[in-house]
């Protein structure tokens, strides 16, 4: 039996983070897992509580935020698994999830990274993933299958190769990492995950969507529907994943698109919905792009606390 390394990463949600184990615990029978926390700089440090309330886990404490790439990478480190299974801690398991997600790597070896059905935690039965279309690369769009649909069964067919994973879930092959390399924590939030599936899909593997396995998703807890901080790195990062994997001619188009038309369009709104600073955040993440090399590991914005 294949040893699958359940990772997920805790800022400032201890609460939410125990919700999750609870659903490991309860929904889980796959008997060779291990369960690794990486505590990302989190205000109260409660790895030594978790540490004695829960000593099968693995508990990592960073002293500062690493962002999403950095945290789950730190627990990458620690893992022994032939399969990592990469979770939010805002997720909760159904029954059979794990079996169902081995089975499908086990049998598939071309298949390097899968992400089960995902339906909203608050919204039981609407879907918020079920596969992703291809990325067009001279807008940076694409289209996530599925989302707010009632799930009546209408994807239960489809499990097969997709355009990308969904970060909120998603099974990794060991030796796909170890070809592709873990991923960029540049990105620091948004866009990493796709980032990394063109890696591993340029290293020779397969992404795939998995209609059986089913996992629940509490959306936006960590950064709100909307935020100065994920203003900026959307827009600084979407043109970062552009700059990384799309051909030149393809950039260049993108590039006259964003300025012309994307940045004007997300101005407009911004003084529609009276959000004060996110024009500014906009062009800052524009400069960003000019004056940083795509493999830059200076953020460009304050990490949050």
């Amino acid at each position: 039996m294949e040893k699958v390394s359940v990772i997920t990463v805790n800022f400032n949600q201890s609460f939410i983070t125990e919700q999750l184990l609870s659903s490991i615990s309860e929904t889980n029978s796959y008997a060779n897992v291990e369960i690794i926390v990486v505590d990302n700089g989190s205000k109260e440090n409660k790895v030594p509580e978790w540490g004695a309330a829960y000593p099968t886990i693995k508990f990592i404490r960073s002293d500062k935020n690493l962002g999403f790439a950095g945290g789950n990478n730190l627990g990458v480190n620690e893992a022994t698994g032939e399969y990592l299974f990469f979770v939010n801690n805002d997720t909760e398991f159904t029954a059979g999830l794990i079996e169902t997600m081995v089975k499908v790597m086990r049998e598939h070896p071309e298949v390097g990274m899968a992400s089960p059905k995902i339906r909203y935690f608050d919204q039981p039965n609407t879907l918020q993933y079920a596969g992703f279309t291809p990325m067009n690369y001279y807008t940076c769009r694409n289209k996530c299958i599925g989302q707010f649909e009632e799930d009546s069964g209408q994807y239960d067919d489809k499990i097969g190769q997709t355009g990308y994973i969904h970060g909120a879930a998603m099974m990794v092959r060991r030796a796909a990492i170890e070809k592709a390399g873990l991923m960029a924590e540049n990105f620091f939030l948004y866009y990493e995950e796709m980032d990394w599936c063109d890696r591993v899909r340029r290293a020779g593997y397969q992404i795939w969507f998995v209609p059986q396995g089913l996992i629940y998703h509490k959306e936006s807890i960590s950064v709100g529907k909307a935020s100065g901080l994920k203003e900026f790195f959307m827009n600084r990062n979407r043109i970062l994943f552009i700059r990384r994997n799309a051909p030149v001619l393809a950039r260049l188009f993108f590039y006259i698109y964003f300025v012309l038309i994307v940045a004007p369009r997300n101005m407009l709104n911004y003084a529609r919905e009276k959000q004060k600073g996110f024009t500014a955040l906009l062009w800052k993440a524009i400069w960003w792009n000019v004056t940083h090399s795509k493999n830059s590991n200076n953020l460009g914005y304050p990490l949050p606390r």
